[in-house]
């Protein structure tokens, strides 16, 4: 396959919707930070997110998973594998699938181990090379609570308002271990003042039963994203409509046609039927270093703001995406 359709198929877009309105929307483009400030420092630290806070994106993303305790880690996976050194604190712990899973282990247990760029468990080299280096200086995993304290405490010494964007991760696995990681998930964000769609935070989830239950059952009234990874969900919109503030279908699901020959694109009515539901269409993941045979990080960014209309990027660079949005 052309290695820039690799690159397609591994965007993502997420939106936000009004289903009682249609129009053409124009927004101010924004900029999320993926993980922090992933491109250059271990991803979901304290460390690389007061990095990404000084980038100035529009919004911080954590994804969140239980300790055993029920502590809302900040952390990508349920597993812990390939970013920490788990296997060598606690070799005894790992499951009969061979892996260590965030779930098994107390907040202070959790504490106890060291956070590296994210590595491949079998090969044990860094997946992007030339990023920080493996195992070099300190880093720790954290609460939510402690990155949200974080971002307040910066946006009140700085004057700024940066956002939170968590993300619930695989909820179902949860229930099935006896956790239920949205009630918690949900508790701690109005405990710290995010309640409802005028507060500065995005709540997004693959799970759609999960967000369905999270606004209906659970009576959110957070700004909620349904993400999406499957062609077939493109016919879902008018379902997501019903509970979600938006939908988040892979890049791949918004071309029409692709010439890899020229590279050109054509891309079909997704973005603009999502903007006259009133959504806002945000992608990700937009990497400098993983451009395969993109000319430029500038020319990627062209093609996502300029060329498919979207509203906002996840980047682990967002000091590069904010100096694009900023010159144009």
């Amino acid at each position: 396959m052309n290695n820039f359709k690799i690159l397609l198929l591994t965007l993502v877009v997420v939106g936000c919707q009004n289903p009682q309105t249609k129009k053409t929307m124009t927004t101010k483009k924004i900029v999320i930070a993926h993980r922090g400030a992933s491109g250059y420092l271990p991803e979901h630290t304290l460390e690389a997110k007061a990095m990404a806070y000084a980038m100035h994106p529009d919004y911080l993303e954590q994804d969140i998973v239980l300790s055993k305790d029920d502590v809302p880690i900040v952390v990508h996976d349920i597993t812990l594998d390939d970013v920490t050194d788990v296997a060598q604190v606690f070799p005894s712990r790992k499951r009969a699938d061979g892996k260590y899973y965030v779930i098994d282990f107390t907040y202070k247990e959790l504490l106890q181990l060291n956070v590296s760029e994210r590595f491949d468990t079998k090969t044990g080299k860094a997946v992007f090379k030339n990023r920080f280096p493996l195992w070099k200086s300190h880093f720790k995993l954290h609460s939510l609570q402690d990155e949200i304290e974080m971002i307040q405490g910066l946006n009140k010494s700085t004057g700024e308002n940066i956002g939170i964007y968590p993300e619930i991760k695989e909820p179902a696995f949860h229930l099935e271990n006896g956790k239920d990681i949205s009630v918690i998930v949900l508790k701690v964000l109005s405990d710290y003042g995010y309640n409802t769609k005028k507060d500065n935070c995005i709540l997004q989830c693959f799970d759609a039963t999960e967000l369905k239950r999270i606004r209906q059952e659970l009576k959110s009234n957070l700004f909620l994203v349904q993400l999406t990874e499957f062609a077939e969900d493109n016919s879902k919109l008018p379902e997501f409509a019903t509970y979600a503030d938006g939908v988040g279908p892979y890049f791949k699901q918004l071309i029409k046609k692709f010439d890899p020959k020229t590279g050109k694109i054509a891309f079909n009515d997704y973005v603009k039927n999502a903007h006259e539901l009133g959504m806002v269409v945000h992608a990700y993941t937009f990497r400098a270093d993983q451009l395969e045979d993109l000319p430029s990080f500038d020319y990627l960014l062209d093609l996502a703001f300029n060329k498919a209309n979207l509203d906002g990027v996840f980047t682990d660079f967002s000091d590069k995406a904010f100096l694009f949005i900023n010159k144009n």
